[in-house]
């Protein structure tokens, strides 16, 4: 490509207005960079009259993101609105059914609507794009798309939501409860005022949801996704888990097994010394998996207006370049409808249980486990001061079914004293 490449942007916030900067600013590297030069023709937002840091006087300028993406002098338009829905889909389906490329952040438009998107750019010989969508400046779209792109993937997982893990590292270091952490995570623009997405687990899930189908070769299937936020993960467990050499991390896990994929977005232990274990404060760390390679691990900052331009800005120099892979890795006609596993890989757990403290309880407790068929590696119990006793338990590995089965009936014992809490030991 020669002649210039045109560019309509929706959404002139934090990411917008990024985009806006990289291009102002690098403009020449980018044509160096992509054979051709960038050019932002229009830009669409609801407000023409904000006060921004950077000047779009020279764009034309669109009160409505669908008319945007109709326009003759527009070759991509960069969706960066959000909403699964409305008009940031609205104006992506337009683009991509006048054969218009379309570059997106928006991992909730794609974990609903991807198939669909993906079938629709491909019968207009368009391309969708979306590495700001997943762990924002981590290349991990192009890495499992193109650089992974020999191997069988095996597993993919990852923390991808830098709030979750700013909460719970935060509250590891400092000794504060779930609730003053986030009231700060808010204070520090971390989080929003309504935090459920974030600490609810559904915007990593979202991101989980299409990094497996771009690895396993699978229809977007965000419904099979078992999401599991990190609102009930008390000060007490990450002390605990502290104690026996573990963090807990919110941590997303996808994998193909013979009986169907595997996808989950919950709160684990993971060793203190792993590459996940070590990660701090908002950043975020992707980990693939392929028969070949062996392990991959990719960190970085996973939001943010620098990063998430920057992915887009990336994006934008494939399509100068003429790069026409499939959004997930293979051509829309070869995504195959996932089939969901049935039962999770086995593993090791962490219980922690608030028992009666008096004689036979623990064994009241082991024999639980032994008749279910769990096995324990590490017990620990610790007197209350009280009527009570907590007991932390690492067990050998063994199915979630097994696991629940002795919890459930011990639960029903006059001896226990709170429902017990479980967590997955991943090994990473």
């Amino acid at each position: 490509m020669t002649t210039p490449l045109r560019i309509g942007i929706a959404g002139l916030g934090t990411v917008g207005g990024g985009v806006v900067k990289i291009i102002q600013k690098h403009g020449k590297l980018l044509a160096q960079r992509g054979g051709a030069g960038f050019e932002i023709t229009a830009v669409s937002a609801r407000s023409r009259n904000k006060n921004r840091d950077f000047d779009v006087s020279a764009y034309a300028w669109e009160d409505d993101p669908v008319a945007m993406s109709r326009r003759d002098d527009v070759d991509v338009v960069i969706e960066a609105m959000g909403g699964e829905d409305g008009p940031a889909k609205a104006a992506v389906e337009t683009a991509l059914a006048a054969g218009k490329h379309v570059v997106t952040a928006n991992k909730a438009m794609l974990a609903h609507h991807g198939q669909a998107m993906v079938e629709l750019a491909e019968a207009n010989s368009a391309c969708l794009r979306y590495e700001a969508a997943v762990a924002g400046g981590i290349p991990c779209v192009k890495a499992l798309g193109e650089g992974l792109a020999a191997n069988g993937m095996t597993r993919v997982m990852g923390v991808l939501n830098g709030t979750c893990n700013y909460i719970l590292t935060t509250m590891e270091k400092t000794g504060a409860d779930y609730a003053d952490v986030l009231h700060d995570a808010q204070q520090l623009g971390y989080a929003e005022a309504d935090p459920s997405f974030d600490v609810g687990g559904i915007d990593a899930a979202h991101k989980l949801a299409l990094m497996a189908s771009l690895a396993f070769g699978t229809k977007v299937d965000f419904e099979g996704v078992k999401t599991e936020g990190i609102d009930r993960v008390s000060l007490e467990d990450i002390t605990h888990a502290a104690d026996m050499g573990y963090r807990v991390k919110l941590l997303g896990v996808a994998r193909m097994h013979d009986h169907g994929l595997e996808q989950r977005m919950q709160p684990c232990l993971v060793p203190v010394s792993s590459s996940i274990g070590v990660l701090d404060g908002v950043t975020n760390m992707v980990v693939c998996e392929g028969d070949f390679v062996g392990q991959t691990v990719f960190t970085g900052p996973g939001a943010g207006e620098g990063p998430t331009a920057s992915a887009i800005v990336a994006d934008l120099v494939d399509i100068a370049r003429g790069v026409r892979t499939p959004a997930f890795g293979v051509p829309a006609k070869d995504l195959v409808a996932a089939n969901r596993a049935t039962s999770l890989t086995p593993t090791a757990y962490y219980l922690r249980l608030a028992l009666k403290d008096q004689p036979g309880v623990l064994a009241q407790v082991t024999d639980a486990l032994g008749k279910s068929g769990v096995s324990i590696e590490q017990m620990h119990q610790n007197a209350n001061g009280g009527p009570g006793a907590t007991v932390l338990i690492v067990t050998h590995e063994t199915t979630r079914d097994a696991l629940d089965e002795a919890l459930t009936a011990f639960e029903a014992s006059e001896n226990c004293l709170a429902p017990p809490v479980s967590l997955r030991i991943e090994t990473v």
